[in-house]
């Protein structure tokens, strides 16, 4: 669909805050940065950043309210005949397709730099690490529920070895400054990993050889 002009003003505006907050953040510190120096430096009332954002955390974090109850969904909606380890990836496969329609467009140099805030501000670490925890925890649990006789340790396995092949893809593709299509291709190699498996990556087909 074609995108509205008010859409357009709502997301360059957005993109705007973050900018700015980004700048501010690498330029004099995350803990120093208040968000009236943010909507002043995005040249936006602050009531328009709390239109956008609810804290300043949260414009690193943006998508942490990511529609989960999809993931949940997924889980709980298992097909008949369906593996723990099918309803996973179709779960990925299913919140992917909700979920990317609705991610504004972000340019490498605003991928690369959250990721790096994140990767070296304490704070924000410590809220990446709870989100990422939090939501494995309640996905094994919801794979739990749709699996009765799931072992515990084998559900919490099976959810960690496919969000953090995920998680550590996506962030690689962000770190080598790629663009945010390439970052989706990188979350879907690293599905493809961890639903096959360590022995099913060839290093010569890694490194772009021929078999």
């Amino acid at each position: 669909m074609q995108e509205s002009r008010r859409e357009r003003k709502k997301r360059l505006t957005r993109q705007r805050i973050v900018m700015a907050a980004i700048g501010l953040f690498e330029e004099q510190g995350y803990e120093q940065t208040t968000v009236a120096q943010i909507a002043a430096a995005a040249d936006v009332d602050p009531k328009t950043f709390s239109n956008y954002f609810r804290s300043k955390d949260e414009v690193l974090f943006s998508d942490a309210d990511r529609d989960f109850d999809v993931l949940f969904r997924a889980i709980a909606e298992r097909r008949p005949h369906e593996s723990p380890g099918e309803v996973l990836a179709r779960m990925v496969q299913e919140y992917a397709a909700h979920r990317r329609p609705k991610v504004p467009a972000k340019e490498p140099a605003e991928l690369s730099a959250t990721a790096r805030l994140v990767l070296t501000t304490p704070a924000l670490q410590a809220k990446g690490l709870y989100l990422l925890l939090e939501m494995q925890r309640r996905i094994a649990d919801e794979l739990l529920k749709a699996f009765p006789g799931l072992d515990p340790i084998t559900a919490a396995a099976m959810t960690g070895a496919l969000l953090g092949a995920i998680q550590q893809a996506s962030l690689t593709s962000v770190q080598l400054g790629r663009s945010q299509e390439e970052l989706w291709e990188a979350s879907r190699r690293g599905l493809d990993i961890a639903l096959h498996g360590l022995l099913s990556v060839c290093p010569s087909t890694e490194a772009g050889e021929s078999p």
